[in-house]
């Protein structure tokens, strides 16, 4: 992977981390962590989950290719 490539990733991942960690707060405990920008409605908040549907997006699209696991060279994990 590419330098440029990778930054994107990076940031990909990150955000997807944290949407998957939103989701867990807003299953256990029916907390939303939009609610510290202003709640679903507010700017920022909006921003943020267009983002994290973004980066699923480009995660779902350029995994393969991407990842160890997933990509044609896969090798035995033993």
């Amino acid at each position: 992977m590419m330098g440029k490539n990778k930054g994107l990733h990076m940031v990909t991942f990150t955000l997807l981390l944290i949407g998957g960690l939103n989701w867990l707060l807003v299953g256990l405990l029916k907390w939303d962590v939009g609610m510290l920008f202003g709640g679903q409605m507010a700017t920022v908040s909006r921003v943020i989950y267009v983002l994290v549907g973004l980066s699923a997006l480009y995660e779902l699209f350029s995994h393969k290719g991407c990842c160890k696991m997933c990509g044609g060279d896969m090798k035995p994990m033993m």
